[in-house]
């Protein structure tokens, strides 16, 4: 078996034990293994992210309620909007919890990377409801300036405005802020959606204002202008969910992995590198350039040591597959190149 070919084809699940038997069987096995803290990790964010779902879901249920309640006794139908965007808005972390327990499940002979996706879904039906909170705030806010209405109870709906922005933009930090910790682009969106509810609230605040003062069109107007600034962070979240799905990452980690590479002792260089997140959990594939001259077993374990390089140096990295290459020999040609050569279609 040469240097170039070994334990390429195999994974392995592994975790840092220590002691001379481990390290010789370690030494004896494939090098494409996951850390069993990072596992551990993983599984933490996952039940960080399951605890912001249900407080955030608790929150503007509570929140929906209270405004359910003036909507009745008020008749405005601005608020009534803002109440069933903060209903929908607790409504999609139900999609995002099942992609967290779904992402948890171990991976099969069918599924091989596991579930994980499930969570970049779960993004895009969230996109999709931001969509759809945008068409209908303007659909309202259009019916509103064709249709201008008087608004009854003015401080009430104002308080219940209030609530509803102070209730959203909550569950929207907190979403964010757990979603950029574990690495949930779904996540991030999601308080991204709450965000924009929060903005509504905004709005019906500034109408109910206009309505007391005598502007029965204060409210459309506003609302209008909330219906763009929802647009913009619809393209935000959209853009950061399908980065994810077309397997984007942040260049800094490219250049943090190609450096932890290189400190390795025995690398001689660092060939063709891929990032890619499953869910909130990332995997990398490498492959290193190491001395001709080296045995199988030396090879391999100058990529054991840029494995646990590649996971003690890059956040949320649970799994790295290493390929050593030989370097060639004056006047031989990269293994690669004549691959490719011999690959290509007449």
């Amino acid at each position: 078996m040469s240097d170039h070919d070994h334990g390429h084809h195999h994974h392995h699940a592994h975790e840092h034990r220590r002691g001379p038997r481990h390290r010789l069987a370690h030494l004896l096995t494939p090098h494409s293994h996951e850390s069993a803290d990072k596992l551990d990790s993983a599984l933490e964010s996952s039940a960080r992210g399951m605890r912001a779902l249900w407080v955030s879901l608790a929150v503007l249920g509570v929140t929906a309620l209270a405004q359910a309640a003036v909507v009745a006794v008020s008749g405005s139908v601005a608020l009534l909007g803002d109440t069933v965007h903060n209903a929908a808005d607790a409504l999609t972390a139900v999609p995002l919890g099942i992609a967290f327990v779904l992402g948890r499940r171990a991976a099969t002979r069918r599924f091989t990377y596991g579930y994980g996706r499930a969570e970049d879904l779960a993004g895009i039906v969230i996109v999709l409801t931001i969509a759809a909170s945008a068409a209908f705030a303007g659909w309202v806010a259009i019916d509103r300036l064709l249709d201008p209405r008087p608004v009854a109870h003015v401080p009430a709906v104002a308080a219940a405005a209030l609530v509803g922005f102070a209730g959203n933009e909550w569950v929207a930090r907190y979403r964010i802020r757990v979603g950029r910790d574990i690495g949930s682009a779904a996540l991030v969106a999601d308080g991204l959606h709450a965000r924009t509810d929060g903005f509504t609230s905004l709005a019906v605040l500034v109408g109910a204002g206009g309505s007391a003062l005598g502007r029965q069109l204060a409210d459309p107007i506003v609302g209008l202008v909330i219906t763009a600034a929802i647009a913009l962070v619809l393209r935000d979240a959209a853009r950061e969910v399908f980065r994810r799905v077309l397997d984007a990452v942040d260049p800094d980690l490219v250049d943090r992995a190609e450096g932890a590479l290189r400190e390795v002792e025995g690398v001689r260089g660092v060939g063709e590198l891929r990032l890619r997140w499953i869910g909130h959990r990332l995997r990398a594939e490498v492959a290193v350039v190491v001395d001709g001259e080296m045995t199988v077993r030396q090879s391999h374990a100058v990529a054991v040591a840029a494995e646990h390089a590649l996971l003690h140096a890059v956040p949320r990295l649970t799994a790295a597959l290493v390929h050593a290459d030989p370097d060639p020999a004056p006047g031989e040609a990269d293994p690669h190149h004549a691959l490719a050569h011999h690959a290509a279609p007449a």
